[in-house]
């Protein structure tokens, strides 16, 4: 099924376009902006020397071909590491179609690990408006220091204090409200997410830590408690939905009016939605 007034739901490239390619590489970043996404996701971790990267996991172990915490490795430790060696290439297995398009990195630069600095570098020379979704990954022995780095980073690009949460290219986002509420008590106008697996009693009327305007439920949130959306926009949240992959949950979040859907293959949704 295909719709033509998808315009007004924005489809953020989950890692990067990471059926593709390897997560948050910078392959799978120039992937996801080739397609056309409108925003990318990325999770960041502070490393032992201060430097952002973005990686999910708190261990390198799943995504290269090195082990260790990140916290406990220095940029130039990962840097020596591959994190294009474990690309699922079982990824399509389940498809009835085949890709269209292969993986193949052009320079190590697309496969070493990807510090938050080069991929802000990237989307400032695409061509076009392309948002950021920023994830603070919790817990972490660096407590407070992710959000105030993060934050130094982007006032160094102009990033950190728009002059309305609706103008600004970039919003922060976290499971942890307390993530979420150091950074709005730094910058106020940077729009900040609140992620959810779950919906706290506390929060089923709709509700939001105080100060965030953006809800982040995941996709079997949605599928289990439809009515949560509206309730929800009804309060005047808006509603960013992770991780849509799968066609009929495309259709959900439409027939929801959500307001983005993140997904690991940007591209297809795009497609879906007519784009």
């Amino acid at each position: 099924m295909t719709h033509a007034r998808q315009h007004q739901i924005q489809v953020v490239a989950h890692r990067g376009a990471s059926e593709d390619a390897p997560e948050h590489t910078l392959a799978a970043y120039k992937k996801a902006i080739e397609d056309g996404a409108d925003a990318l996701e990325c999770d960041v971790r502070l490393t032992a020397d201060g430097h952002l990267v973005c990686v999910h996991d708190r261990r390198v172990n799943r995504t290269s071909n090195g082990r260790g915490a990140v916290s406990a490795l220095e940029l130039a430790e990962l840097a020596a590491l591959d994190f294009g060696s474990r690309k699922n290439r079982d990824s399509w297995k389940n498809r009835a179609e085949e890709p269209d398009w292969e993986f193949r990195p052009e320079d190590p630069e697309d496969t070493s690990v990807l510090t938050l600095e080069r991929l802000l570098e990237l989307v400032a020379d695409a061509g076009r408006r392309v948002e950021m979704a920023i994830e603070t990954k919790h817990p972490t022995r660096w407590a407070g220091q992710v959000e105030e780095r993060l934050l130094v980073l982007l006032k160094r690009f102009g990033l950190d204090a728009p002059a309305s949460a609706a103008d600004s290219p970039v919003r922060v986002m976290s499971f942890s409200a307390r993530s979420l509420h150091r950074v709005r008590a730094a910058s106020p106008t940077l729009p900040t997410v609140y992620l959810m697996q779950f919906v706290s009693p506390r929060l089923r009327d709709g509700r939001l830590p105080a100060g965030v305007h953006i809800a982040g439920p995941s996709i079997r949130i949605v599928r289990s408690h439809p009515a949560y959306v509206e309730r929800l926009k009804r309060a005047g949240h808006q509603v960013h939905v992770w991780t849509v992959n799968e066609p009929q949950d495309v259709d959900l979040c439409v027939e929801l009016g959500v307001d983005a859907i993140i997904t690991n293959r940007p591209r297809a949704v795009l497609h879906q939605l007519g784009r």
